[in-house]
């Protein structure tokens, strides 16, 4: 058995960039210190190796320059390909499934876009990318999977993305690692990574109440989104007087923030225009009416089911951006 089993080729490269730092680290220390006890043991007390006093040091700038320089351009390229591997860890490629991962103290509550739910479980298919889009409900949790090395501090009111392609099937242990309250310990869950066939076959057998984007269409109603927000292309014509913007097209469009400069619309900035109205909304002027906080009006299941939802009303949005934490957005 793999005393450090690996589920993903990420896993495999962060590994080896774990060995790598261990190797290059190990043998720094052992110049170091063997240079050390050389000294020691040679010029030890009752050594015979003649010590003057009035000998005159000569110091080798050559050397000093050379070992600097080798032992910076060896960790910088550690350092470029540590953050390279960490910023492709936050970019999902087009396609991948997107999947809604909430915790609440103390437990982990998965929302799948055809409308599935679990409780401290996540079933993935085997070779597809999957998207994990994590926010909390109270505290700041951490989403931990080992066997994919992937983790993620998960922030109430906010959304964070990791992603990965499983190519291993099985059932492995995912974690809070973040403490959390007296609960912590509990909060654990399974990760069970099924070949195609079994995916969709528990996707056909697990109860759905519709699709997120569906919940969200009826929430969007329900709550009157639709009675400010005008059903017309995005952007308005610089006639339109309505109240609010269009939600169709907006989705992955770029629009002037608080301050005048372009925003990225993306599943973070639908999450704070609807708890913080006021931090995402359009320099004054632009609309007749003014949006009201949702906060504590609408839980963080139903805020995945309103961006999902809206999602859906620009088909030509850029792929992956679902939870756009960790996207630069123009003009920040």
């Amino acid at each position: 058995m793999n005393w450090l089993p690996e589920v993903s080729a990420h896993a495999v490269r962060v590994d080896v960039l774990l060995a790598g730092l261990l190797l290059i680290s190990l043998a720094v220390l052992g110049l170091v210190f063997g240079l050390m006890f050389l000294n020691i043991i040679r010029f030890r007390v009752g050594s015979r190796v003649p010590v003057s006093h009035e000998a005159v040091v000569h110091k080798s700038w050559r050397f000093e320059i050379g070992w600097t320089t080798a032992t910076l351009v060896i960790f910088f390229a550690l350092f470029v390909w540590a953050a390279r591997l960490y910023v492709v860890g936050f970019q999902p490629p087009a396609g991948a499934i997107q999947i809604y991962v909430t915790g609440k103290q103390w437990m982990w509550k998965v929302q799948y876009p055809g409308g599935q739910r679990e409780i401290n479980a996540l079933h993935v298919p085997l070779g597809r990318a999957v998207q994990l889009l994590l926010t909390s409900e109270d505290v700041i949790h951490d989403f931990s999977i080992p066997v994919l090395r992937i983790k993620h501090d998960v922030l109430p009111g906010r959304y964070q993305s990791l992603w990965f392609i499983a190519t291993r099937p099985g059932s492995f242990r995912f974690y809070c690692t973040q403490f959390c309250g007296i609960g912590h310990s509990r909060m654990t869950g399974t990760l069970e990574v099924l070949n195609s066939t079994d995916y969709a076959d528990w996707l056909d057998h697990t109860p759905a109440s519709g699709s997120l984007a569906t919940q969200g269409e009826a929430l969007f109603i329900h709550n009157g989104c639709s009675g400010c927000h005008a059903s017309g292309r995005y952007p308005p014509d610089a006639q339109d007087t309505a109240r609010a913007p269009s939600m169709v097209g907006l989705y992955g469009a770029l629009v002037p923030g608080p301050d005048g400069r372009p925003v990225r619309v993306d599943g973070t900035f639908v999450h704070d225009a609807i708890l913080h109205a006021g931090t995402a909304r359009a320099p004054a002027g632009t609309y007749t009416t003014e949006m009201p906080s949702f906060r504590g009006v609408l839980g963080e299941d139903e805020l995945a089911a309103l961006v999902a939802y809206i999602q859906t009303l620009s088909p030509s949005a850029p792929p992956g951006m679902g939870a756009g934490a960790m996207t630069p957005r123009e003009g920040r």
